[in-house]
């Protein structure tokens, strides 16, 4: 065996190999070029499966087959091997953002939203409360609130806080400011996130709320997201929010946060 078992198993999960290509893969490596029965005594592999593993190796790019007898195998440059393996996976991840797009059109998308529908009858509305971890799953519920708000949206957040939502959120918001929502952003307004503030001053009123310190978002009066960690010293794989569905509870948040947006 050329590497020990934990390089290989990281080698196959950043390379999208088998155990035996990244056995073969980097037996090759340590050879340069070879035949396909020194690579499987090398690499423990089973003799009658190395030829069908480089041909694998080879579809992927990984090595290239000599000509001439015997035959033999050439490994390409670790680097090359990596250009090429993004390529593949950008190319794979188009095709299944196109297939999921296609779903769209197809009646299996109205039978999705029909079982979701009649499953949504059956929950009672206290029920609609749950909780999200991790910041990037905090960021895509508030996405999805955005993109389903109606009439308003209010957010307060905090200076650091601003520039991720720009980043990542701005183009939903310019939506909902195309629908006629109305958004406002209380955020502490610093030099850091100067440039933030300027890309989205025509879609939303951003000002400093002293009063406010907290991180939380209220879409129409109903549904809220209620950050409970404070950014600056919690990692973003440990973000924690509460999303709840009820007008009561998102009516008195709303309510709160215009009257410290008026400076009442």
């Amino acid at each position: 065996m050329i590497m020990d078992n934990h390089t290989l198993a990281k080698l196959r999960r950043d390379f999208h190999l088998n155990l035996y290509e990244v056995k073969i893969w980097t037996a090759l490596l340590s050879r340069g070029i070879s035949t396909a029965g020194e690579l499987s005594d090398i690499a423990e592999v089973p003799r009658s499966r190395a030829y069908d593993v480089l041909e694998s190796l080879e579809k992927k790019g990984f090595v290239v087959m000599k000509l001439g007898k015997p035959i033999k195998y050439i490994a390409m440059p670790p680097e090359e091997v990596i250009d090429r393996v993004k390529k593949i996976v950008a190319a794979t991840a188009v095709k299944k953002a196109m297939r999921l797009d296609d779903l769209k059109k197809t009646s299996a998308l109205v039978e999705l939203g029909e079982l979701y529908t009649k499953g949504i009858e059956y929950i009672d509305p206290t029920e609609f409360a749950g909780a999200v971890r991790g910041q990037d799953n905090v960021y895509n519920q508030l996405e999805t609130m955005i993109k389903g708000a109606k009439g308003k949206i209010l957010i307060t957040t905090s200076d650091a806080g601003l520039i991720r939502k720009v980043e990542g959120m701005e183009k939903a918001l310019r939506e909902a400011r195309g629908r006629g929502v109305k958004v406002k952003i209380a955020a502490p307004l610093t030099k850091e996130n100067k440039e933030a503030l300027s890309k989205i001053r025509d879609i939303a009123d951003v000002k400093t709320v002293k009063k406010l310190n907290a991180r939380f978002a209220v879409v129409d009066g109903r549904e809220v997201l209620l950050m409970l960690k404070d950014d600056k010293e919690v990692h973003p794989n440990y973000d924690v929010a509460v999303w709840l569905n009820s007008d009561l509870f998102a009516s008195a948040l709303d309510t709160m946060f215009e009257t410290v947006w008026k400076g009442k």
